[in-house]
């Protein structure tokens, strides 16, 4: 079906525009609101009698769009969350919750006009956010997202942010007790050195064993004597023999 625009529709066209849509969408949605005129001989006449009003107001529109672009590439939005420590916030930053900041600061813009980076802001820092304003043009809004210092962040979500810091002793304990189990092993050696002592000793010992003969000479010297009787016996056996030679002469 074709129409003609009666005011600025969002993602459609300005006022005065002619344009074909499907006529569901323009029964159903575009002429029940008021937003179009349907294409005939009397509405085109309607439209050439505002023409002039039209472009007047597409002029200031265009103008006021120009003055709204500076404004926003020119001062960050700062908006401040409750966030963790590790930056996650506590919520999300939507497109709705950009336009009640801009409109809080006197800059209205159209919800659907503003485009956040994966449809929301889930953590603090710097964000890139476009901005469709009137006639194609397009601004570039810088969002910083802080933490809120005022409002704690819940005790529920502290200990898993703490969980790293009880890790930390837990893994490093078994590599403090290292040193301590090669300590027995630099004390070997010395376990080693009355073993060499020990040793001394039995060569001494030795020495003795090799020494014992001399004092068995002594005991056998001490037996020397006894091959006395010996020549005892033999001048015992020499006076038997001069004896039996006496009484061979007296014989």
């Amino acid at each position: 079906m074709k129409v003609i625009l009666n005011s600025d529709v969002a993602n459609l066209g300005e006022e005065g525009d002619i344009l074909d849509v499907a006529n569901g969408y323009a029964r159903n949605y575009l002429l029940p609101q008021g937003l179009v005129l349907e294409y005939n001989t009397r509405n085109l006449a309607r439209l050439e009698e505002r023409r002039e009003a039209i472009e007047q107001r597409k002029s200031a529109k265009r103008t006021e769009a120009m003055g709204v672009k500076e404004r926003l590439e020119t001062e960050d939005l700062v908006i401040t969350m409750t966030a963790g420590r590790n930056g996650k916030l506590f919520g999300s930053v939507t497109s709705a919750t950009i336009a009640d900041q801009l409109s809080a600061k006197g800059v209205d813009v159209e919800r659907k006009k503003i485009e956040v980076p994966d449809k929301s802001i889930k953590a603090t820092g710097n964000y890139k956010v476009r901005i469709r304003l009137y006639g194609g043009a397009e601004a570039i809004l810088t969002v910083r997202v802080e933490p809120d210092s005022k409002t704690p962040a819940p005790v529920a979500e502290e200990p898993a942010e703490e969980e790293p810091a009880a890790e930390e002793p837990a893994a490093e304990e078994p590599a403090a007790e290292e040193p301590a189990a090669e300590e027995p092993a630099a004390e070997e050696p010395a376990a080693e050195e009355p073993a060499a002592e020990a040793s001394a000793p039995s060569e001494a010992d030795e020495s003795e064993q090799l020494e014992e003969p001399a004092t068995d000479d002594v005991a056998t010297g001490e037996a020397a004597p006894e091959p006395e009787p010996e020549d005892d016996a033999e001048e015992e056996s020499e006076t038997v023999a001069e004896s039996d030679a006496a009484d061979d002469e007296d014989t």
